[in-house]
Parts: C-alpha cells; structure tokens; sequence
C-alpha cells in the first residue's frame, strides 16, 4: 500500500494549529451521499447537505485540504473567473447579471460559513488588482464603470498610479481596480474549520481513503483500499487530483501547477509599504501573479506556473524573481517557505458542473477561482441533490468545451498555448 501524504511543508501548514485527523476507512458503510475530495467543494457539500437533513460520507485520499484547498492563495474574489463582457457575449445580458449575483453570493457564503461558525482564518477585506501594462489599465477602468453602470456595483472603484501608489509600493503597475467586496483568508484554516463544522453536523469524514473506483447501478458504490461506501448518490470533488477516476470528464479540465512562497516576517514599515491597508494584491498579467500579508507579517507570493507532473527543484528560487520584480526592495529578505500545488483550469476559465448519469454530480475547473466557487459549489450540488437545480443549472449553462484530444492531447496544446500568452505577458504595453 502507498504511504499517504501529510501536508507539504508551507506557511499554511505550519501555522494552521491542531489539524483535525478522521480515521481511514476500513470495511464497509452506507450513506444517503458520498463526496470523494476533503476540499472545499467536497466539505461544503457535506455541510449543506446535512443541514438538509442527508446522511454523508466523505473520503479524502490524504488529508482535509490536503489538494489546493489548503495552498492556495488566499483571495476570495467577486463574480466570476471569467469576466462580465466574455459571460454577455457567451450566455447574454441576463444570464451573465445572473452569475455576477452568484459571485457576489459565493463572497457572501464564505463570510457566513466563518461568522456563523467561528472559523479562525485571519478573514480580510479587499482586493487590489492592478494593470501591469498601460493598455490593461484602461480595461480595468472599463470593467468597473461597466460593473457599476450595469451591474450597479459600488464596492469597485478605479486607481489611477497615483492613487495605486499610496496603497502599495508595487512597481511597474499602471493603475488598478480596488474592490471592497472582495475578501481574503488563510486557506487551510479555512478548510480545518469547514471539516470541523461538517463534522459537528454529523458528517463522517474519512482520511487516507482514496476511492479507486466507483459505479453506478441500482445505487452507487465507491471501493477504497480496505472499505467501500453504498450511497443514493455521488459527489465528484477532485478537481486537479481527479485523475483516472472518471474519463468521461477528465478532458473538461487541465491540471497545472502553481507555487508560492513565504518570506520571513516583515518589518512594519515594509508590511505597510507592500500593501497600506492590508489588502490582498494581484496583477493583469495572463500567468498572473498574486500576493498579500499572513497574520504575522509575511508576504504570501504567489508566482510561476508549470505544466508538467514535476514540481521545481527549488520554488523559493523559481518564484523570488517574481516577487522581486514588482517589490525589488525586498531582495535581502530571506524566504522561509516555498510550495506548490495542482488546481484544474477549464478552456474558458469557468467552472464545470454536471451530472454522470442521474445519481453522480461534479464540480470542478475553478481556475484560480476557487475560495468562493468551490464553496458556492458545495451549496448548488447540496441543492441539486435534494431536487433544487435551478441555481446549479445556472452555472452548468456556461458552455465548457474539452481540451482538444482529451486527456491524451491536452498537455502539448496547453503548453504551446501557455508559452505563447506567458511570451506577450514580456512583451508590449
């Protein structure tokens, strides 16, 4: 049997305290519904679910948010991955007004799950995204006039780089787009506490319990290496770890990876010079960078892409120029932690959500989107499960086109097609 994998060794992990730990599956169990995934798609299904009354099991192959749940970046941002004018010209006005509202709701959903609960994740207000080309600074004052004029959206206003300056020292910015009603958190805090939450439910949660296959007869039975789950229905929760678990989705999504680093606490006068107020950071470029502060001074960078199944030998060395190029005051400061981690990006950088059959249901793809719409996910699967799909419909109605070749093509044209948008990010204006 494989050994399973504790936590890689990030800020997060080091700082998120006492874990929960569940025990593996041995045996067989039955319930009204199993996820398969402890992320946050998987334990907020879990939590509706139960509060609707549903008997639940969850199997995680390693630990709760041990996949992009617990490294990610932290940003909980509005709307959707995609922007408003890509969704009008996809799906039309009314639709696109209809998943903005979603969005916003997915913010909302993250903020009660952490009030209601007393979920410890160092919550934060506010997102600055900034233009990291003169000609990208125009289309972020276009977006938040057009947020606020037909969308009638006042948390956004526009930056010009005077403005930008006096929240942050980032250099080489051209203006940015500060949105009030975006928030900011520590991930794997945030997914200890959904766990803990789903559990006082009632949830049986199981780690170290990867499903190696599963079926969908008169019921669904999901087998793990010492046990198997007989339910009613199906949670596919894998995102970028799905694997071979179900091909007949598999090529809807892309898995890349992602990495961040830590720094060593920083002084005041360089906490408040990366970011005035404390605001969570991102730029414009297509492999975009994105950063903000943990709760004890660090700056959280994340930066770089790869598109293989290997990680960089050193991601301190891989993502410090990154850092550099927007902070260079930063270069004597040590960094203390670096790590990665798969997330799975769709085609057209939304999520995909759909039935296998009448009893499995999946969400997945959220492409660097996923604080708010994998929890938001976790709500419409609950909901569509007990015979509510019209706000999962919703979401589903966003054509998601398959990797060209599927899963046996799909890295080659991925790679070409990221080298070619990461060329014009060095290029122009």
């Amino acid at each position: 049997m494989p050994a399973f994998a504790e936590h890689v060794d990030s800020w997060y992990a080091a700082s998120a305290g006492a874990a929960p730990s569940y025990t593996s599956l041995k045996g067989g169990t039955d319930a009204d519904v199993c996820i398969i995934g402890a992320g946050y798609t998987g334990l907020s299904s879990a939590i509706h679910l139960a509060e609707r009354g549903y008997k639940v099991v969850v199997l995680e192959a390693n630990r709760v948010g041990w996949g992009a749940s617990g490294r990610n970046g932290g940003h909980v941002g509005t709307g959707q991955r995609a922007d408003q004018s890509s969704l009008e010209k996809w799906v039309g006005r009314e639709t696109a007004g209809n998943l903005w509202q979603l969005g916003l709701d997915a913010v909302d959903l993250v903020c009660e799950l952490v009030e209601t609960h007393h979920i410890d994740c160092e919550l934060g207000v506010g997102n600055l995204h900034m233009a990291a080309k003169a000609s990208h600074a125009l289309d972020l004052e276009h977006e938040v006039n057009q947020l606020t004029r037909d969308y009638g959206y006042t948390k956004a206003s526009y930056l010009n780089r005077e403005e930008l300056a006096e929240l942050t020292s980032a250099s080489g910015m051209h203006g940015g787009m500060l949105d009030m009603g975006a928030r900011h958190l520590h991930p794997l805090k945030y997914a200890h506490g959904l766990a803990r939450v789903a559990s006082s439910l009632g949830v049986t949660i199981y780690e170290q319990s990867p499903a190696v296959k599963w079926r969908d007869n008169a019921q669904v039975r999901v087998d793990t290496q010492q046990g198997s789950v007989t339910a009613k229905a199906l949670v596919l929760a894998c995102n970028g770890y799905l694997g071979k678990l179900a091909p007949t989705i598999a090529g809807n999504i892309m898995p890349i990876n992602n990495f961040v680093i830590a720094t060593e606490p920083l002084s005041r006068d360089q906490q408040r010079a990366v970011t005035r107020d404390n605001h969570s950071l991102s730029d414009s470029l297509f492999v975009i960078n994105y950063w903000k502060l943990s709760g004890d001074g660090r700056l959280l960078f994340g930066g770089g892409e790869n598109y293989t199944s290997r990680f960089p030998k050193d991601i301190k060395g891989f993502v410090r120029p990154y850092m550099l190029n927007i902070y260079p005051e930063l270069a004597d400061v040590k960094i203390d932690y670096g790590w990665g981690g798969t997330l799975g990006i769709t085609m057209n950088r939304m999520p995909d959500f759909g039935r296998i059959g009448s009893r499995t249901f999946y969400a997945q793809g959220f492409s660097g989107h996923g604080v708010p719409t994998a929890t938001m996910a976790g709500k419409l699967l609950a909901a569509a499960i007990d015979g509510d799909s019209e706000k999962f419909n919703l979401m589903a109605l966003v054509p998601t086109h398959r990797f060209p070749g599927g899963t046996l093509l799909r890295w080659p044209g991925l790679v070409a097609g990221m080298l070619y948008y990461s060329l014009l990010d060095k290029l122009g204006s």
